[in-house]
């Protein structure tokens, strides 16, 4: 024994045989993964926190700003039928935004899992509500959202073309499938290549609002106000026709639902977070009055909706013989639009795919692009489909009810939170009265039309909706071994001939 040397527990053995090498293998490998996992860890931390208040500010108005105030002035005019209620309109849907932004600034503070309305409907209502929103968004409001914004671009590229008469349909919708073919391949080839597409037509956008907005104030300083005169006259105001209204003035606030997104990367979110939703939808609300109100300054209520592109017909009267900068730089905002609804595209359906709520190959990312290729291509398709018999009034109507039903069903979610998940933490609580208000209007917006105004793009969506029911039951809750067996072949088949493979699972 006292010959023998005792080896330390840390001390390496002889180095001779097989045996060593496999465990000199095994030890060099355990210590390369833990630097690798400390490296990602560390790498991960230095992410995160560093956005200010006044990067948050930008990220809300460069997230809502897009094609809704090139298209929506006309619709909300069509309406109301005078220009000081339309005015009104405007400044009233910023206000209803702000308010469902803090409603959503505590659902996100509160529930920090990703996929949007679809944990927050799971938390407060389980798993049939969530479904059917994941379902909904899947098939009605991305797609409809997307297919809405490439007609608008269609329209803008085009009414240079036909001075004086409007453009044929089917000159309008094959450029509008042709730009949902062009930013799906883009996307789905490559995230870098989508980024930059967005960050060049996000600075294009900005470009062409403070344009007019600055023109129209010159031309009130002139004193063109003649059209301001007696703003009231002529109104006519009914329940559908204020409801229809509010649709089309919030569809070009569409964004306002996202803004919880942000809070993992701002510095001191629950200061900063509810402050540039604070600041952020009201400097929007005052660039849309403010252009509503350039485009009245040279067109009356009657040659404003006569127009067939507001603001080419703006650009025509004040900047000629530069007026060609507005239809170009108005394309570049739509494309924009649509190329950030596409590039944002997968993420719900990922979470959905993950709960085992739709089909995973929805959720799968390509090998070679890295890319969510499959769901791209799915929102894709379906947005062709929208445009052939639709035009941009009733997909708005389409989209603009089955988004307020569930953004409405959402802030009743966190109302009956209130008393059913108190022991959640809620950093950002908002009072009582703003969600029960929220919910209240939200409910007058999906009744209203359908009582006064009804058309058939609300069945339709109400039979969409309810038809993921059948799916639910027969994939999700009974699991019925025929569906299996339709289902897994054709994830495999698909997944081989896309050349895509599961994303790695959400750590949340």
């Amino acid at each position: 024994m006292a010959g023998k040397r005792i080896r330390c527990p840390d001390e390496q053995p002889p180095r001779f045989g097989s045996g060593w090498k496999m465990e000199e293998t095994s030890v060099r490998k355990r210590r390369e993964d833990e630097k690798s996992i400390q490296s990602i860890e560390h790498k991960t931390t230095n992410l995160q926190k560093e956005l200010g208040l006044f990067s948050g500010i930008c990220i809300i108005v460069g997230t809502i700003i897009g094609s809704g105030i090139f298209i929506s002035p006309k619709s909300v005019l069509s309406n109301m039928e005078a220009v000081g209620p339309c005015l009104i309109i405007w400044a009233t849907c910023g206000i209803l935004a702000t308010l469902g932004a803090l409603c959503f600034a505590e659902l996100g503070t509160m529930i920090t899992k990703s996929g949007g309305e679809y944990p927050y409907l799971m938390e407060a209502f389980g798993p049939i509500p969530a479904y059917l929103f994941s379902w909904t968004s899947l098939f009605v409001i991305k797609p409809s959202s997307f297919a809405i914004i490439c007609l608008s671009f269609s329209e803008y590229v085009s009414a240079p073309f036909y001075s004086g008469c409007n453009p044929p349909q089917v000159v309008i919708k094959l450029l509008a499938a042709a730009a949902i073919l062009l930013i799906t391949t883009v996307n789905a080839l490559s995230v870098r290549l989508g980024s930059y597409v967005q960050n060049v037509f996000t600075a294009a956008k900005m470009v062409i609002v403070v344009v007019i907005i600055i023109s129209g104030l010159v031309l009130l300083a002139q004193g063109n106000t003649r059209n301001f005169e007696n703003s009231f006259e002529g109104t006519k105001l009914s329940l559908g026709a204020i409801g229809l209204a509010f649709y089309n003035g919030l569809w070009a606030y569409d964004g306002w639902n996202q803004l919880n997104y942000i809070t993992e990367e701002l510095r001191n979110p629950f200061r900063n977070l509810p402050l540039a939703i604070i600041i952020g939808i009201p400097l929007v609300t005052g660039c849309y009055i403010l252009m509503n109100v350039s485009y009245f300054t040279v067109m009356t209520a009657t040659e404003l909706l006569q127009s067939q592109a507001v603001a080419v017909t703006f650009g025509d009267r004040v900047l000629y013989p530069a007026s060609w900068i507005v239809p170009l730089f108005v394309a570049f905002s739509t494309i924009g639009a649509a190329n950030g609804t596409c590039f944002t595209a997968g993420r719900l359906v990922y979470v959905a795919g993950r709960e085992g709520h739709m089909l995973k190959v929805l959720s799968y990312v390509s090998v070679k692009r890295l890319t969510p290729a499959p769901a791209i291509i799915f929102y894709g398709i379906i947005a062709i489909i929208y445009i052939i018999p639709g035009d941009i009034n009733s997909l708005v109507n389409y989209f603009s009810f089955a988004a307020w039903l569930f953004y409405g069903l959402t802030i009743f979610g966190l109302i009956v939170m209130r008393f059913t998940k108190k022991e959640l933490k809620r950093p950002i609580k908002v009072p009582i009265f703003i969600p029960i208000l929220v919910t209240l209007l939200s409910m007058f917006l999906v009744l209203a039309p359908i009582i006064s105004q009804p058309a058939w793009e609300y069945l339709y969506c109400v039979l969409f909706m309810l038809s993921g029911l059948i799916f639910y039951f027969l994939f999700v809750y009974y699991k019925c071994g025929w569906a299996q067996k339709i289902s897994k072949p054709l994830t495999m088949h698909l997944q081989m001939l896309m050349e895509v493979v599961p994303p790695e699972e959400d750590p949340e």
